[in-house]
């Protein structure tokens, strides 16, 4: 990784993050990069199954000056790790933008508004709202899931927070949370009408950018892309499309395993053949981007590597997209 290429980039981006420490109602950084018609780069944190701070600062270390902005996972997998609001909190403190995951598995009306007003507080001003994994996928799935309001719901709850000031009952907020609001989106989930039917209502509802499943299919993904320039929906919302970076034959197999997912089969076959199977994941994936940005409507790409998040400041570099923008 280029040294000078990082500095630059943290060096330009650091008013960003004051502004995001001190809690200021300025938009967040990823939504300017966005509205300023760059093309946006994102990845993810997971956080620890422990209190361990370090371990979240230390990630955060490692894509400070890469990428806009960075999800904090929220129990992924239904698996109990630090908060997202509090990891997303030390994330921001290292000066690297945060997108706070909230699900509607674990917590009710009440502690939704509650917590989120109080991530808003700390200065975290991006959301991506989820339903969130059953349960049943975790380690502890003899829990009861809450499941209150889902997605669409949360996303048109925010919205009201910020737009008409008041709570999902209807009363007034003095100080309202006004975050830039995201949500998800699978254009190969079955069946893809009702996905496609979801994903309008949650731009419907309030969601100003999008994050969808990893791509694999990318003629598939031009097809669905097709269908959301008809309906005008690029014009609503920002399109970022999700990139799976696979490190070995094992990690793309399991990967093809995982419902709502396309993978072709020649990339599996790639990856049987190669003489390096983390250098194949890395092609793949980067051929993979070369195709998705050149789509109409795409306006950003949204990395993930579980389990390899060493690679994302290799990808980004590969990918030519440094320096980020300066907004």
């Amino acid at each position: 990784m280029s040294q000078e290429l990082r500095k630059d980039n943290i060096d330009k981006n650091e008013t960003g993050s004051v502004e995001a420490k001190t809690g200021t109602k300025a938009a967040s950084h990823l939504q300017k990069v966005l509205e300023a018609g760059h093309f946006s780069v994102t990845a993810e944190i997971g956080p620890p199954m422990s209190a361990n701070a370090d371990f979240v600062r230390n990630k955060a270390r490692e894509l400070l000056g890469l990428v806009d902005a960075a999800n904090i996972t929220d129990n992924q997998t239904a698996v109990v790790r630090m908060s997202s609001i509090a990891a997303a909190y030390l994330v921001q403190q290292e000066g690297l933008e945060a997108v706070v995951q909230m699900t509607c598995r674990d917590r009710n009306r009440i502690a939704i508004q509650s917590d989120l007003l109080g991530a808003y507080a700390l200065g975290l001003k991006n959301v991506l709202c989820l339903s969130g994994d059953h349960q049943s996928f975790g380690n502890h799935p003899e829990s009861k899931n809450v499941y209150d309001i889902d997605s669409i719901q949360l996303i048109n709850a925010l919205r009201g927070m910020k737009e008409e000031k008041v709570f999902i009952n209807g009363k007034s907020i003095k100080t309202p949370p006004e975050f830039f609001i995201g949500a998800t989106a699978n254009p190969f989930a079955d069946p893809e009408e009702l996905q496609f039917i979801r994903f309008v209502k949650k731009i419907r509802a309030g969601a100003r950018f999008i994050q969808t499943q990893a791509i694999y299919d990318v003629e598939r993904f031009a097809r669905w892309m097709e269908k959301v320039r008809k309906e005008g929906l690029h014009e609503k919302a920002f399109i970022l499309a999700g990139i799976l970076v696979n490190k070995s034959l094992k990690s793309i197999e399991m990967t093809k395993m995982v419902a709502g997912m396309a993978v072709p089969d020649i990339f599996i076959e790639r990856m049987a053949r190669a003489a390096s199977q983390e250098e194949e994941g890395v092609k793949i994936a980067l051929e993979l981007i070369d195709e998705i940005r050149k789509i109409e409507g795409v306006k950003g790409i949204h990395i993930m590597a579980v389990g390899w998040e060493s690679i994302v400041p290799v990808i980004i570099e590969r990918a030519g997209f440094l320096p980020r923008p300066a907004v």
